[in-house]
């Protein structure tokens, strides 16, 4: 066996080994160790070498994760790294791995945009985390799918923001203006209402506008419970698939 498939084995197991375990360990203490900081407003020493230390945990994985990517790609050799550093989690990787250079070189540090990408650590949890990772093959296969519900509940909430937006015309009490002084507040409000927030700053206070809310509240319910019902559906078959691919490699 060669030494990149050995690392592949360890980095990217279909069946987990007690190093690819030990690995997914030391890779899920580095990530706590670059949020940790994040925690709190001062910085110190400490923070500064659990930074460094986590930063150079996700430079080695995403290294080693370059040099064995043709093995998880239908291209070439050469198309697999070529296309691998503009792949999703590739480019979470790497973004994780920048606000290191903040640490060589305070000039690189914009405002808070090095504390935000720093936050961006915690999706590499994915790679490690075998529910999760399952979800993310389900998101992947039912996209189209998935694409067409988040289509459908925008166009709805677009509907329903300019009904309510021309129907409730009422002036709120509390302020002596409009309920909804411009498109953009009907919008956030049919938002909430499907997705069933209600957050209670915006609500209509005519019978139109009521009715209208208790429709959208139904609809709503059924809207959002689509997605959840693809995503269980394919998280059991993924994991099924999973189970008996564990089998057949067992035999």
């Amino acid at each position: 066996m060669s030494w990149r498939k050995t690392i592949d084995h360890i980095v990217n197991p279909e069946v987990h080994t007690r190093t690819s375990r030990a690995y997914d360990l030391i890779m899920l203490l580095a990530i706590a160790a670059g949020i940790i900081p994040l925690m709190f407003r001062g910085q110190s020493t400490f923070f500064w070498a659990l930074e460094v230390g986590a930063s150079l945990c996700f430079i080695v994985d995403y290294i080693l994760r370059w040099c064995t990517a043709d093995y998880h790609s239908e291209r070439s050799q050469l198309g697999a790294f070529l296309i691998y550093p503009f792949t999703p989690l590739a480019i979470i990787d790497l973004l994780s791995i920048l606000p290191i250079f903040h640490l060589l070189n305070p000039t690189f540090r914009v405002t808070r945009v090095y504390r935000l990408m720093r936050i961006l650590r915690i999706f590499r949890v994915i790679r490690y985390y075998e529910p999760l990772k399952i979800v993310l093959a389900v998101i992947e296969r039912q996209r189209r799918t998935l694409w067409t519900v988040l289509v459908l509940a925008l166009f709805y909430i677009f509907i329903t923001a300019l009904i309510m937006f021309n129907a409730e015309e009422e002036i709120n009490p509390a302020t002596g203006q409009l309920l909804f002084e411009n498109f953009f507040d009907a919008f956030y409000w049919a938002a909430c209402t499907l997705t069933t927030v209600g957050y209670g700053d915006l609500y209509p206070i005519s019978h139109i506008g009521r009715v209208i809310s208790i429709i959208s509240s139904m609809v709503g319910i059924a809207v959002i419970a689509l997605p959840s019902g693809i995503i269980t559906a394919g998280y059991m078959d993924e994991l099924s698939r999973r189970n008996e691919k564990k089998e057949e490699t067992k035999q």
